[in-house]
């Protein structure tokens, strides 16, 4: 036996050993139950042990596992976790506020993103010479699908395609019959949803052309209006004719840009109808509302398909003056029944009327209804080259507060009348001084409507010309064919056979089937023959064969768009005009913060030498050619003193410095800047506060 002391603390044991820990019991009841049966059943012996009070203390008040809540409490309520918790809870608090406040910081400090249609260059494609898929000899939709791979090798962010609605093919396709509808010659409504997704699949994005100033003659629009139906009786532009001596007289002067009389006499309606450009396609009239409500709706039937921008063509010639009166002659002394040609006239009543651009916004308007989805930017260009009119161009980017177009496209590089470096830095000055403060640039140097760069100044400045496009602030807006170096085909294999109508004949040379390999038909098509005849030098000059040798032309563009991606001064920086004579073009591209700049040098003449140092004094003494026309030249030093290139060489020179040439008084005019950013090395980020 045990001796039991009053001094000791007794513990209850039962016979079958174990001592009970209520914190594990789930279910009292049935404890208390059980506990209450046993006490009737049989008397439990017990035994008292002697117990260190601390050592039970102690064991009782550490936390264990499956703790219930009054064992729990009496531990969260202790000191020392209490203030644990408040220190945690406040530095939770403290580093929430730290984290959002920063994040404001960062989005107020944080420049605009650029948008899709500046982050990269776009392609435009005239779809009847890109590619052939079911033999008939005509590129179509589902011969783009084919290519869009070649596309995105390129780094090619957006394409254009030209127009390729359901039309009698007047004026190479551009005079609509069914604004609804594709062409067969193109494919169908399937083909085109189809190549849509698969463009958004890979990325890109994809603009067409809508030319809203006239419709084929074949238009349902016209036929309705030449019989006096109901609201179409105005959607075009009539006036009475007198008749003389068995020919018609027309209402005044007025002459089309194909030449001859703007008007023609209809014998339905026995009224003269009025047309821009041939008489095939009568111009609409814009002074009625249903007119414009019409092209608003056509609009969104594309814009609901998923098309991502347009671009709109012939917009100055949508209105004309009510009054009717002759335009006035350039030559005051000629007579006025000779004037035939469209140059021989001031087109002060046909082109350009006040009201002209309330209709543009109202097309942005409704373009701006599908642009509200994050991510789905509907971009707006106008194809209209004012040539001498810079400034009426600049009108079509709107105001500050009245938005148009994202940029009327800049035709500068295309229309200039002799190449040099004095005449490259006119053409890029002239765009750049008069562009509106916040504007976006963009430059072309082929298009459907211009004779290629081989043909127009020479096969040596085919690269150095896409150096420029490539390196100069803003969009460039690549012709298919441009990035291999495509020459016009001869004019004698051109004839009116190939389209049906004559004045468009002369811009056929530049729309030659695309040159994709050295097969027959340069692989545009597998039929027998192509609808227009393909450039003889195919088997040299293909996509093939360039894009296995990386000192080819297609080697140097894609080299050119992958610098102009992964290099911030190039797609945002600061450019600046340094140097230019007869011979070479100079000028930098630079970011605030960053201290590495890009100065290129291009030869548009003839053999020459510069000496930069001379004109930018704190440009260190070396630079290293990062690009070169002249592959073999990349990665070597140059001194900046003494910079020499030969006819149609570019260089692209990177330097370190930690000046920036923007910031210097002697370039104050000279440097341009479009969406500023600044860039901070210890954040690596950009922010708008230089």
């Amino acid at each position: 036996t045990v001796e039991v002391e009053a001094r000791s603390l007794p513990m209850e044991l039962s016979e079958k050993g174990g001592v009970q820990n209520n914190g594990f019991v789930q279910n009292e009841d049935f404890e208390d139950k059980e506990t209450a049966t046993s006490s009737q059943e049989e008397t439990p012996k017990t035994c008292s042990v002697d117990v260190d009070p601390v050592a039970v203390e102690e064991t009782v008040l550490k936390p264990y596992a499956g703790m219930p809540k009054e064992v729990l409490l009496q531990f969260s309520s202790q000191a020392c976790y209490r203030v644990t918790r408040e220190i945690l809870f406040w530095l939770v608090i403290a580093g929430s506020v730290v984290l959002v406040c920063a994040t404001i910081a960062i989005i107020a400090l944080s420049p605009k993103c650029l948008d899709w249609w500046q982050a990269g260059p776009i392609y435009q494609i005239y779809p009847r010479s890109f590619k052939d898929s079911n033999m008939d000899g005509n590129g179509d939709l589902k011969g783009i699908q084919e290519k869009l791979d070649h596309i995105t090798y390129l780094n090619i962010k957006t394409i254009w395609i030209t127009s390729f609605f359901k039309s009698p093919l007047k004026d190479l396709g551009y005079g609509a019959e069914d604004f609804y509808d594709i062409d067969p010659i193109f494919g169908s409504m399937t083909d085109f949803e189809n190549l849509i997704a698969a463009i958004h699949d890979k990325g890109l994005k994809v603009i067409m052309d809508l030319i809203p100033n006239h419709t084929s003659d074949k238009h349902r629009w016209f036929q309705l209006s030449r019989n006096r139906t109901g609201k179409y009786t105005d959607y075009y532009i009539w006036q009475d004719c007198r008749q003389a001596a068995g020919s018609v007289i027309p209402p005044n002067n007025w002459v089309s840009v194909f030449g001859n009389s703007s008007w023609q006499f209809d014998e339905v309606r026995k009224q003269c109808y009025f047309h821009q450009f041939g008489k095939e396609q009568p111009d609409l009239n814009f002074r009625n509302p249903a007119v414009q409500q019409e092209i608003r709706d056509i609009i969104k039937f594309w814009l609901g398909k998923g098309v991502d921008g347009f671009s709109f063509g012939t917009v100055k010639f949508l209105l004309e003056a009510t009054h009717l009166r002759d335009e006035p002659p350039v030559n005051k002394s000629q007579n006025g029944e000779n004037i035939t040609a469209y140059s021989q006239l001031y087109h002060d009543y046909t082109t350009t009327q006040v009201g002209l651009h309330d209709i543009i916004r109202s097309f942005r308007h409704t373009m701006n209804e599908f642009s509200r989805e994050p991510g789905r930017y509907r971009f707006m260009g106008s194809d209209d080259d004012e040539k001498e009119d810079i400034e009426a161009t600049m009108m079509y980017y709107g105001t500050t507060f009245i938005q148009e177009a994202d940029f009327p496209f800049n035709f500068n590089l295309i229309n200039m009348k002799n190449l040099s470096g004095n005449s490259i830095f006119e053409a890029v000055n002239s765009w750049m001084k008069n562009m509106p403060a916040g504007k976006w640039p963009n430059w072309a140097v082929g298009s459907p409507s211009a004779a290629r760069i081989s043909t127009r100044v020479g096969k040596e400045y085919i690269n150095v010309m896409n150096m420029l496009l490539l390196t100069l602030p803003g969009t460039p807006v690549t012709y298919y064919g441009e990035e291999i170096g495509m020459e016009n085909i001869a004019s004698e294999n051109v004839s009116e056979e190939h389209v049906n109508s004559g004045p468009v004949v002369a811009t056929l040379p530049e729309k030659s089937p695309m040159q994709w390999d050295g097969r027959g038909n340069a692989g545009f098509t597998e039929g027998n023959s192509s609808w227009l005849p393909v450039n003889s030098n195919y088997q040299s000059v293909n996509v093939e064969i360039q894009s296995s040798r990386s000192n080819s032309t297609l080697g140097l563009y894609r080299a050119l768009t992958l610098l102009r991606s992964s290099e911030l001064p190039m797609n945002r920086g600061w450019m600046c005009h340094v140097w230019s004579d007869s011979d070479v073009f100079v000028f930098l591209r630079e970011l605030d913060g960053l201290h590495r700049a890009f100065m290129m040098v291009l030869n548009f003449g003839h053999q020459s030498t510069t000496d930069l140092q001379a004109v930018v004094p704190s440009l260190p003494s070396e630079a290293v050619i990062r690009l070169s026309t002249h592959f073999s030249n990349a990665g070597k030093v140059v001194n900046t003193k003494l910079i020499k290139t030969e006819m149609g060489e570019g260089l692209v020179l990177e330097y370190k410095t930690a000046k920036p040439v923007h910031t210097m008084e002697a370039f104050q005019g000279k440097c341009f800047v479009a969406e500023k950013a600044c860039y901070s090395k210890a954040l690596n980020l950009l922010y708008v506060n230089c």
